[in-house]
């Protein structure tokens, strides 16, 4: 299914039923009184969350949705059936913001959860309702408030624990085959991954985070440039991004620390606070790199760049320091939820 991460639909909440006028008419009851019920209220329209989706793609064939309008009342003191909510099931991380005002209604971040996106009408008064010691014959009624009636902007952020950050053709996409469930395609030629991928990283029984890889970035991403820029949101929800360089390009004039700094300066015009984020860096295809070369190569880029924090030295290829990896980020994830009291994603067999 071709993965889709923005949608524009319309809602209809259902307007709320019209009250009732009437009298009571019965034999021998000259003067039975007022009698009308109350109109039903109007269904609402629910967003819900369902983990068994992960794209926004059904919402481009259907883009309008109606709850049912309540129903009026009648005689006897009868009220209207109110109308049937109307609930839309959407993809784990979706937000829906208002279109026309810009307001951010909310997002879904669990399996299950609701979220109200367009309240129903509430029902209108019969002339029951205003009968009175003083008003014995009322013939006020009350139509039924008009439902909520909106245009959402639905936008779908991946929820995972980790992001994969790094130029094409640095290994993210096979790092993610070594470590997780996920089989993504891989290729020799940039730009393999066309949209992001997620992988459950099962460390041993119940101890299990989620990882996303997301298209590589390139020089001008923040402006538009690649496929980066589209799909960088998606490590909004992240905790960590592991900054994956190539240590052994096919270009002889690259230069993995220009690479690094680019990552970077692309993470900063995209979002500040995205940036700041707590960022590790992990040297890849050391494998191709001459043994007695690696540590003066690495030590030689970690003094460029000024790099204080962590770093791993890994071979995606072969699984080389990946167990290493994923060991110390189970780790500092859970530390991250003793720290926050924040919930990391565990998924049992």
């Amino acid at each position: 299914m071709k993965f889709v991460d923005e949608a524009r639909i319309e809602v209809d909440a259902g307007d709320g039923g019209n009250g009732c006028l009437s009298f009571r008419r019965e034999k021998f009851i000259p003067r039975g009184g007022p009698d009308g019920g109350n109109g039903g209220d109007g269904g609402s329209v629910i967003l819900v969350g369902n983990e068994g989706l992960n794209t926004l793609a059904d919402f481009r064939h259907s883009r309008r949705y109606r709850a049912e309008r309540g129903a009026g009342g009648a005689g006897r003191n009868r009220s209207g059936r109110s109308g049937k909510d109307l609930y839309i099931d959407v993809p784990l991380g979706t937000v829906a913001t208002d279109a026309d005002t810009g307001e951010r209604i909310g997002e879904v971040t669990a399996h299950g959860q609701r979220l109200l996106v367009a309240q129903g009408g509430h029902g209108g008064l019969g002339n029951a309702h205003f009968k009175s010691s003083t008003n014995r014959a009322p013939r006020r009624t009350t139509d039924g408030a008009p439902g909520d009636r909106r245009e959402l902007e639905l936008e779908l952020q991946v929820l995972a624990d980790v992001g994969l950050l790094g130029l094409p053709n640095a290994g993210k996409s096979t790092l993610l085959r070594s470590v997780s469930d996920a089989r993504p395609k891989v290729a020799d030629y940039p730009f393999t991954t066309l949209h992001p991928n997620l992988g459950v990283v099962r460390v041993e029984a119940h101890r299990s985070f989620v990882i996303a890889d997301i298209p590589g970035l390139i020089e001008g991403a923040a402006e538009g440039a690649g496929l980066g820029i589209r799909f960088l949101k998606h490590l909004a929800r992240t905790r960590i991004l592991l900054h994956l360089v190539d240590m052994a390009p096919t270009d002889p004039e690259a230069d993995p620390a220009a690479d690094a700094r680019t990552i970077v300066a692309e993470l900063q015009r995209f979002s500040p606070e995205l940036a700041a984020r707590e960022r590790w860096l992990v040297l890849n295809k050391m494998d191709l790199v001459p043994q007695e070369e690696r540590a003066e190569r690495q030590q030689a880029l970690l003094e460029e760049l000024h790099w204080s924090g962590p770093v791993h030295t890994i071979s995606a290829i072969n699984g080389e320091g990946c167990r290493q990896l994923v060991g110390d980020l189970m780790s500092r994830l859970e530390r991250m939820k003793e720290n926050e009291g924040d919930h990391v994603v565990h998924i049992e067999d």
